[in-house]
């Protein structure tokens, strides 16, 4: 037996957007949860156009609103049956849609101490000036522990193809990791 308990009451949190970095990141997070034997609790934040602040000095009536959030369900419905198909996560499964910034989403949902909040980490460079701006935020106000998962190596060869296409130079697909 390992030197742990494992906990059937833990959570596994962890941000979805629809991007690679946050497929990665829940595939990621159902790993967590099915070692851990915890619940894996996907969360969407979503924001009304403009932002809190927008909304505040101009609110928007309330079926708009409505629908903003459905749009939001319906996008972490979409990424989930993308990831885990007809069949599943095959663990406890709780998806979350919260209107929030998603830093502050991730950080108000992963709540409890023995949770573990599952980021993705992001690019880091003088092109990608906000990259990483969730996880920082994550790994400064959490009060559980954070996992910073690493980009896919797909990102990369993504990031090439699209350099490659926008400059009309000829890709060979059999490049591509797989």
């Amino acid at each position: 037996m390992s030197g742990y308990d494992t906990c059937s009451s833990g959570r596994v949190v962890v941000g979805v957007s629809g991007s690679l970095g946050s497929v990665t990141a829940l595939r990621r997070a159902a790993l967590e949860a099915r070692r851990r034997e915890a619940e894996l609790w996907p969360v969407l934040a979503w924001e009304p156009p403009g932002g809190e602040l927008a909304a505040r000095r101009s609110p928007a009536p309330a079926p708009l609103v409505q629908e903003w959030q459905q749009m939001a369900r319906e996008q972490l419905a979409d990424v989930l049956d993308q990831v885990f198909g007809d069949t599943g996560a095959g663990i406890p499964l709780h998806g979350v849609v919260v209107r929030a910034t998603p830093g502050l989403a991730l950080v108000e949902t992963a709540d409890r101490d023995e949770d573990i909040l599952v980021v993705g980490a992001g690019r880091r460079g003088w092109h990608r000036p906000f990259s990483g701006r969730v996880t920082r935020y994550c790994l400064t106000h959490a009060h559980c522990p954070v996992l910073a998962v690493p980009p896919s190596p797909l990102a990369d060869a993504l990031t090439s193809a699209h350099r490659r296409n926008t400059w009309h130079l000829p890709l060979d697909v059999r490049q591509l990791p797989s």
